[in-house]
């Protein structure tokens, strides 16, 4: 009987697209676990094609592609070295399955196909995949090894989920070891930690999950694999937001198989939420080929962040700030935005748009004439920071980033420096009052592998200072907006929650600023649709993301909701309604 066995966790970064570059990083981990000496590789899910493909994966071409990669990597196990687990999309019998490939010995020596296909939030793979069988384990070295694909355990999502890992248990699995593309959100750690205990008391058998990690266009995959004992103790946690190769040997006891490894401290809270701010812009720029990023610099808080998110990400050589001052910008705005360009060390330059702006107001003089000025001219200075910004992207190559924050966007406060303009918004899901979080903590902490200077890069007076917009003419948010604490915790409700009015009224907030603030969400869909990607950091409730029609009547009016009269209501009876169905 087999008394040890190694296992090596390749949390890896795939790209999407990438077939040959994607077999090349699984190739690299194959070596690195055979100077290891390990009996088994395992990687991410679909791992080959990068997840998630979208409809990319529909592609012939594609398929073939990825079909020609494992096989490459399966005849290089004919060198007797370690067996690999490599996730790709596999057509069998006319049917496009999530798939799961043993090579061992020169063979494709077993597939396994995801039964539970996600259908919520960023996931659609029912449209992409048919459902797989519930099937038993492979054999490894003669150890029974259980491989059910991230959603075969998380159970609780859906009543008609097939129970993969009772029936690895049932039909003999000894290890379990399950290959993941679980994107990053807030507090998401804890949630996986609980499936996976839940999977391991059910089973009694010990889990290794395994995370991809990168930045894929809005999705950051924060890796922070780990393993269970059948006991529910940790057996190894790997770190979180960087790759990690890592393997792990493991022993037969009278109770099963255990192991134990490095335990790597994990970030969490507002921490993790800038460590994915940072991948996520990383890979997006280094995925999509730009040489670098541009960014309005205004002097206040958002583009503050963005700024040392993208140092941070990029390093100071890769990063471009441009100050684009009016008539209304003031002295202490120049002054800050100077002072955060010097502490970061990037290239910094000021380009005044009174020209530009007046340009504008020129030629629509004849359009405009015999009416008053508006926001339509207050606007205007925007719009002329939005040219510029695209103009110097244009001739450098250099991607612009956004710089609008979760609030502002929400309701519609989305026009100054860039906010609607650009290539990738790193902050586009991070709250106002958030954004001041994030500020302060960048000052005295920053991620591991962050390219930024460490100490304060932000300076505290733009921390400090009330926040203001040149959205109007001399005219501050908090003018048209209520205190930020107050619509982060009213769009809280609205959006993560989809609390009715009536409730968040209930809870004390004023009727009239809940009734305005919701026009505002409602009426700005249009303006959110046209923005820029950015990075997901928010949990949603419901497992989805927020859709709602542009062209759309219904308002909630605050009103307590009206109870349904069941009494009206007919009920089928079971019987009939099957016959009906038959």
């Amino acid at each position: 009987m087999t008394a040890q066995f190694s296992i090596t966790l390749a949390q890896l970064n795939p790209t999407v697209g990438d077939v040959e570059g994607n077999a090349a990083k699984a190739r690299a981990a194959r070596a690195q676990a055979a100077a290891d000496g390990a009996d088994l590789v395992l990687l991410p899910e679909l791992f080959i094609a990068g997840y998630p493909p979208e409809d990319l994966v529909l592609k012939p071409a594609f398929q073939a592609a990825c079909r020609a990669a494992v096989e490459a990597l399966a005849r290089e196990t004919a060198d007797g070295g370690p067996a690999m687990l490599v996730g790709s999309p596999w057509v069998e019998d006319d049917k496009l399955y999530n798939a799961v490939a043993l090579l061992d010995g020169g063979r494709i020596a077993a597939l396994r196909f995801k039964a539970n296909l996600p259908n919520y939030g960023v996931f659609d793979e029912k449209r992409l995949f048919a459902r797989g069988p519930a099937a038993g384990p492979v054999t490894v070295r003669g150890v029974r090894v259980g491989v059910p694909i991230c959603e075969d355990i998380w159970l609780e999502e859906s009543e008609d989920y097939e129970n993969v890992v009772e029936c690895l248990a049932e039909t003999g699995a000894e290890i379990i070891v399950v290959p993941n593309g679980s994107p990053y959100a807030r507090d998401k750690g804890d949630v996986r930690l609980s499936i996976a205990v839940a999977r391991v008391t059910e089973s009694g058998l010990p889990l290794a999950y395994l995370n991809q990690v990168g930045g894929q266009d809005e999705l950051v995959f924060d890796g922070a694999s780990f393993v269970l004992n059948a006991d529910l103790s940790v057996a190894a946690q790997l770190p979180a937001f960087q790759e990690s190769i890592t393997t792990l040997r493991w022993g037969k006891t009278d109770a099963g198989w255990r192991c134990s490894g490095p335990i790597a401290k994990i970030p969490d809270g507002d921490e993790a939420d800038y460590a994915a701010c940072v991948l996520g812009l990383r890979d997006y720029v280094r995925k999509t080929g730009f040489p670098g990023v541009l960014l309005g610099i205004s002097g206040g808080i958002d583009s503050a962040l963005c700024a040392a998110i993208a140092v941070d990400a990029l390093g100071k050589d890769a990063v471009r700030g441009v100050m684009l001052p009016y008539r209304f910008t003031a002295q202490v705005s120049l002054d800050d935005a100077a002072r955060l360009a010097a502490a970061l060390g990037i290239r910094y330059e000021v380009l005044p748009i009174a020209d530009a702006v007046e340009g504008f107001e020129k030629i629509l003089s004849g359009v405009f004439k015999g009416l008053p000025r508006d926001i339509t001219e207050e606007n205007l200075q925007a719009r002329a920071r939005g040219t510029l910004l695209m103009a110097i992207s244009n001739k450098t190559g250099a991607m612009v980033v956004t710089t609008g924050n979760k609030s502002e966007m929400s309701v519609g406060y989305a026009t100054l420096y860039g906010d609607m303009n650009g290539g990738f918004n790193p902050i586009k899901d991070i709250y106002k009052t958030e954004v001041f979080r994030l500020s302060a903590l960048r000052n005295r902490w920053k991620p591991d592998g962050a390219l930024g200077p460490s100490g304060e890069v932000i300076p505290e007076s733009i921390i400090v200072r009330p926040p203001t917009a040149e959205l109007r003419e001399n005219q501050t948010d908090q003018d048209s907006l209520p205190p930020y604490e107050v619509l982060d915790a009213v769009l809280e409700r609205l959006v993560e929650r989809e609390e009715p009015l009536a409730s968040i009224i209930a809870a004390g907030f004023d009727a009239d600023l809940v009734a305005r603030i919701d026009r505002l969400l409602n009426i700005a869909e249009y303006k959110r649709r046209q923005a820029a990607p950015g990075v997901k950091v928010t949990r949603k409730n419901f497992g989805r993301d927020r859709r709602y029609p542009i062209t759309n009547r219904f308002r909630d009016l605050g009103k307590a909701l009206p109870v349904p009269d069941e009494k009206l209501v007919s009920r089928v009876g079971r019987a009939s309604a099957e016959a009906f169905d038959g």
